[in-house]
């Protein structure tokens, strides 16, 4: 299902990151510039190495491009800086985490659950981190996990969850600090077919419902036919837009 935007989110412009010099230079990405707009999920797709982790690092300001730039689009509803826009290699360390911590959700293929935190404490970290005060940390907490559908599960830790359930655990604590952006690396790689679908479906419903603009990174061209748009990269080249 497509989905009309009207607010640009992220936005991306001739980005390229190069590692190492001379001989052993390598170029990740080459000159690649995306827009995102609210409640869009783009899909990245292209062969492993191709350069869809480096987009996405990029985008989240987790690296910095060696040429290019990425802003981060003005939030009307926002007071102090999130109110214009920004442009993250224009940003301070304390800045860029800031951003990373309340504006930037990170869904990762390898779950990255700490293993001796329950699911809601796992949920929880983002909001420690942005000293959310303890009765709200609680309200989000049983929010993002009953929008997962995980409510009856918050006090298991993730080796009592399948799988799926601890990918469903990543994606409320991406979305618990009620991020603009939602960046999600192989979410599904770890899943079986049925449970991969059933884990997109649910990104895409959130994306949609809470006007998320998100990019997600995959190999399974079955995800590809829920996505709103489609970007092919091949040897660090946007091909397809």
């Amino acid at each position: 299902m497509s989905v009309t935007t009207t607010t640009t989110v992220l936005r991306a412009e001739g980005l390229s990151r190069v590692y190492g010099s001379g001989a052993g230079e390598v170029r990740a990405l080459e000159d690649v510039s995306v827009e995102v707009g609210a409640g869009e999920l783009v899909v990245v797709v292209g062969p492993s190495g191709s350069g869809k982790s480096t987009l996405l690092h990029l985008l989240g300001g987790l690296d910095r491009p060696t040429t290019g730039t990425v802003h981060l689009g003005a939030d009307p509803a926002a007071q102090g800086p999130g109110a214009v826009e920004r442009e993250l290699g224009g940003l301070g360390e304390d800045e860029l985490h800031a951003v990373r911590r309340t504006e930037i959700g990170f869904v990762f293929q390898s779950f990255g659950l700490i293993p001796v935190l329950s699911a809601a404490e796992n949920v929880e970290v983002p909001l420690r981190l942005a000293r959310v005060d303890a009765a709200e940390r609680a309200a989000r907490v049983a929010e993002a996990l009953e929008a997962v559908g995980l409510e009856d599960h918050a006090e298991q830790r993730p080796y009592e969850l399948s799988g799926g359930q601890q990918q469903r655990v990543g994606v409320a604590r991406a979305l618990v600090a009620r991020p603009r952006v939602l960046l999600a690396d192989e979410p599904t790689g770890q899943l079986d077919s049925t449970t991969a679908a059933r884990v997109m479906a649910l990104l895409r419903d959130l994306v949609h419902s809470r006007g998320v603009a998100a990019v997600v990174a995959t190999h399974d061209p079955e995800l590809v036919a829920m996505a709103d748009r489609v970007l092919v990269v091949r040897e660090g080249r946007l091909v397809t837009v």
